[in-house]
């Protein structure tokens, strides 16, 4: 039996052993349709920062948006909130003044680039344990309506596997593992899935690797969080795909410009609308019922 640090030096070392061929990066599973009026909600999450979670995710809602999906995007990475900086806006409001009773989802939301919904994080999360019962009935309220507003709901989480973002990962139906090739960066993003296979084994868990500088090294990564998930947590989780190291994305960030959107041909732009093309194929979870992610997370936030 391994214990958990040889685990983790085999896994980062490519040392462990395969149990039989790997899937590749194709998604294999049959399509559905989800309930009309149920928007798919992602939760955009990595086991360390600095692998460009959120940059991903801002991107991923800006090309889903031009397949025609009406996008919400939500910063909850409480404390370090930068969707707004990355998309070059100013919001007035943030979720706080929603949880406050302050203002209502619309008055809070704004419009970015192709149509793309989006809300700023700020501190009110930290309050969801502190909602008296009509504040989480009001609460519900707005957010089903929210969730039948769009087709793709998108969390920017924290990083890591705090309290607050192990509530967002629990109440998904679908996360995506944001990792670079780096070791501690694999290694962390195995700490994340692991969590997800004790606390939520019913999400679909995909993989994505960014920032990949050989295609032979993101494949090799993929794959190998894919087994070591299986042969040892006996949880499944889907290669997404990768996105290559692009220059022009570090210079659109200062700009505080999306790469998909002033760059629309770049390397990384074309990964990240694959990207969103394969999760479009993939299905949807018919059994859970409109506003079910938002029961889930403010139950969660009392516990």
């Amino acid at each position: 039996m391994h214990d958990q640090a040889e685990l983790l030096r085999e896994l980062v070392n490519g040392r462990i052993k395969k149990k039989g061929p790997v899937e590749s990066s194709e998604s294999t599973i049959p399509r559905s349709h989800r309930p009309a009026g149920h928007g798919r909600i992602i939760a955009v999450t990595s086991g360390k920062g600095g692998v460009g979670k959120t940059n991903l995710a801002v991107n991923l809602a800006l090309s889903l948006a031009t397949l025609g999906q009406r996008v919400i995007l939500i910063d909850t990475d409480l404390g370090l909130a930068n969707i707004d900086l990355v998309l070059g806006l100013t919001p007035e409001y943030h979720l706080g003044h929603f949880f406050a009773g302050e203002r209502s989802l619309r008055e809070i939301a704004i419009e970015g680039p192709y149509g793309v919904k989006v809300i700023a994080g700020g501190s009110g999360l930290q309050e969801l344990a502190n909602l008296s019962e009509r504040q989480m009935e009001r609460c519900l309220e707005h957010l089903v309506e929210l969730e039948e507003e769009a087709d793709f709901i998108l969390f920017d989480t924290g990083a890591g596997i705090s309290h607050k973002v192990v509530q967002f990962l629990v109440a998904a139906d679908e996360v995506l593992v944001v990792t670079t090739s780096e070791p501690t960066a694999i290694a962390d993003a195995y700490g994340v899935i692991k969590v997800l296979a004790k606390e939520n084994p019913q999400a679909q868990v995909y993989l994505v690797v960014n920032m990949v500088r050989l295609e032979s090294e993101g494949k090799q990564v993929l794959e190998r969080l894919q087994m070591v998930a299986e042969k040892f947590l006996d949880f499944p989780v889907e290669p997404l795909g990768m996105v290559f190291y692009d220059a022009l994305v570090p210079k659109a960030v200062k700009k505080q410009e999306p790469f998909f959107m002033t760059h629309p041909q770049a390397t990384a732009s074309q990964n990240i609308l694959g990207l969103a093309k394969k999760l479009l194929a993939f299905p949807e979870f018919p059994e859970n019922s409109p506003g079910g992610f938002w029961r889930r997370l403010l139950r969660e936030a009392r516990r």
